[in-house]
């Protein structure tokens, strides 16, 4: 008996998803399923999937299906953070490290995954309480300086020791599958998401200590707003949700296997190879 009997939908809010949809609504039919989607996206297209709230879609589905680039996917992620339902990401955008596959390949894939053809790969997220919100990123979160505010003048204290002080333009706290997003572009490293760890990366640091902390996931991480820092944005997933001053602190603590995403085939090497242009020293080859 095949595991899809619902396929829930979370749309790119611009992206043309629509030979997508089409696609998932014939293989829908074909095997007698139910397909849902949010109110707000499916109701701008025209198409047969059933509007739900988004308790109704984390609750009814068997399968969520991000459509999108890999800002959909994280949403995606962060709606059904805790539960055991699969994630299927479909790449419609340029990058889409983190979605599995493109369109061409959506019919193929949702029948293996039907028949119990695939792997299960787990995502650690991180969690944090921003002023009275809480807050969860499958990237990272980070405190990110304000133009002609100053520097980002961030203490790291680990374990209850002051371990390091930066100033520098961001300070990011990332998951391993953050390591590839803003981390990377930061200086940090290239960490498998089937590690859990966490990484403290200083984005352009003004010091002669500027490398990276890898951190188990055990361990929370506070960063403290120094006297001598500018207002703060923070970011969670990239989207600021909110503002630290001096003084403010933050505390971010890991959150193991808060997602599970459905791969089928390739590994986290090829994609990073592949999507980042990984090739290495010319005159090593």
């Amino acid at each position: 008996m095949g595991m899809v009997g619902t396929v829930g939908l979370v749309l790119h809010p611009e992206r043309d998803s629509k030979k997508a949809i089409d696609t998932i609504l014939r293989w829908a039919g074909a095997k007698d399923a139910t397909v849902l989607g949010l109110p707000e996206e499916v109701g701008r297209i025209d198409c047969s999937a059933v509007a739900v709230d988004a308790d109704a879609l984390v609750e009814r589905s068997d399968l969520l299906v991000g459509l999108g680039g890999d800002g959909t996917m994280l949403r995606t992620m962060r709606l059904l953070a805790g539960r055991p339902t699969p994630i299927l990401g479909v790449n419609l955008g340029r990058l889409g490290f983190l979605a599995e596959i493109d369109v061409d390949e959506l019919a193929d894939t949702l029948s293996a995954i039907d028949g119990h053809r695939y792997t299960v790969e787990p995502r650690m997220a991180i969690r944090s309480r921003v002023g009275d919100t809480h807050v969860t990123a499958f990237n990272d979160i980070a405190l990110v300086r304000i133009p002609g505010e100053g520097l980002a003048g961030v203490a790291v204290t680990l374990l209850g020791s002051d371990f390091v002080r930066f100033s520098a333009d961001a300070v990011i706290v990332a998951t391993t599958t953050g390591s590839t997003a803003y981390s990377f572009s930061a200086g940090g490293p290239i960490v498998s998401p089937r590690v859990e760890a966490v990484l403290v990366v200083p984005a352009a640091a003004h010091s002669s200590f500027n490398r990276a902390l890898v951190l188990p996931a055990d361990e929370e991480v506070t960063l403290e707003v120094l006297p001598s820092s500018g207002r703060l944005a923070v970011e969670v997933d990239g989207a600021v949700v909110g503002h630290l001053c001096p003084g403010d602190s933050v505390t971010v603590s890991a959150w193991p296997g808060a997602a599970k995403v459905v791969r089928v085939g390739t590994t986290f090497y090829e994609r990073a190879r592949r999507k980042l242009r990984v090739d290495g020293s010319a005159e090593a080859y």
